[in-house]
């Protein structure tokens, strides 16, 4: 497991992860699709956290922060 300081990025897609985010965020789905799946799991059950941690989420995922499951960033759109 990498941290991404290497320069890295992942091979997941930015745009999808901010549509699933931004459909089926408060399911989590955003968080299984780059790999988390603890997280996904824990968003899944308190539906993402109320929503508050599925807004957090998409707006990391929109400014270019948010990581995948081996600490890559996910910044490629297409």
């Amino acid at each position: 497991m990498t941290d991404g300081s290497d320069g890295s990025v992942s091979d997941k897609k930015r745009l999808i992860a901010a549509l699933l985010c931004w459909f089926v965020g408060i399911l989590g789905v955003h968080s299984f699709y780059v790999g988390k799946t603890g997280i996904g799991v824990a968003q899944l059950l308190t539906l993402g956290g109320c929503g508050i941690w599925a807004f957090i989420d998409l707006i990391m995922i929109l400014i270019g922060s948010y990581k995948d499951k081996d600490g890559r960033p996910v910044t490629e759109w297409q």
